[in-house]
């Protein structure tokens, strides 16, 4: 009776253990997925906190190193990186009809289809990728090797978190086609094994129409650290110079994209977000 009775102990031990690591396993995917949608929802500030935290680094960052040849080379090496960035995103944005898996809002994720195709048939985050070059091009504009790591460790944790609320949100409403398409598609590294082209023709109104923004943005980020640095080696602003030219000209373009948008209908189009 007595080894009946441990046995029944033992079980319900086990039971228990059981159930317990059940409970805290689905409580981290809750806690991961309700954190990954308050930081989508959130997405838009981390380009201010990029520019807070330059102005230090730039102020620190020695530059006794750097020869006039390093300083073109990383300087190119800089922009060619964020333009890939640029036009990794707006192939996706080009090629993406309206409704898919790959536009999704402000306030939260939608999806009335799930796009499988194009870019998104080699990675499952090109807008993610694109961000992120984007972005590590103008980090790396500090001359700062350290900074370029440390944000590439936040924006990985950062957008971590972001990715698996959206993945987690396509697998509820897709299903198995989401799960068949996730386990042969890698999320950030792409595979060209299994590409299949775009169900529709790449679209340089819905690049034109969705993408000034993101360029502004990283323009501005260029110019803003070329400009700190000028101030914090000779103390004072250069407005005569190359990055003010074309922050010019790229708030020019903004502000005729940004109108064509919004009061006129020349870059809208059927079927396209």
């Amino acid at each position: 009776m007595s080894i009946k009775h441990n046995q029944f102990h033992e079980l319900s031990n086990c039971q228990n253990l059981y159930f317990c690591g059940k409970y805290l396993f689905m409580a981290l995917i809750h806690s991961f997925e309700k954190s990954g949608n308050w930081l989508f929802r959130h997405r838009g500030e981390l380009p201010v906190v990029l520019f807070i935290l330059a102005i230090p680094v730039v102020y620190l960052t020695d530059l006794s190193w750097l020869t006039p040849t390093t300083n073109a080379m990383l300087t190119w090496v800089s922009i060619a990186i964020s333009i890939k960035g640029f036009l990794i995103r707006s192939y996706s944005i080009g090629t993406t009809p309206k409704g898919t898996s790959g536009r999704n809002t402000k306030a939260g994720q939608i999806a009335e289809s799930l796009n499988v195709t194009g870019i998104y048939s080699m990675l499952r985050h090109p807008l993610y990728v694109g961000n992120f070059l984007m972005w590590i091009g103008i980090v790396l504009f500090t001359f700062n090797f350290s900074f370029v790591i440390i944000v590439s460790l936040a924006f990985w944790l950062y957008y971590e978190r972001i990715m698996f609320a959206e993945e987690r949100f396509l697998e509820r409403k897709f299903g198995q086609a989401y799960l068949d398409w996730s386990l042969t598609t890698p999320a950030f590294l792409p595979s060209y094994r299994n590409y299949t082209p775009s169900i529709v023709p790449f679209s340089l109104k819905s690049v034109l129409r969705r993408e000034y923004s993101g360029m502004m943005a990283t323009v501005t980020g260029f110019t803003f650290v070329a400009l700190l640095r000028h101030w914090f080696q000779y103390g004072s602003i250069n407005w005569l110079s190359m990055p003010v030219y074309v922050f010019a000209a790229a708030l020019f373009i903004t502000i005729v994209l940004r109108t064509l948008k919004h009061s006129t209908n020349v870059l809208k189009e059927k079927d396209r977000s």
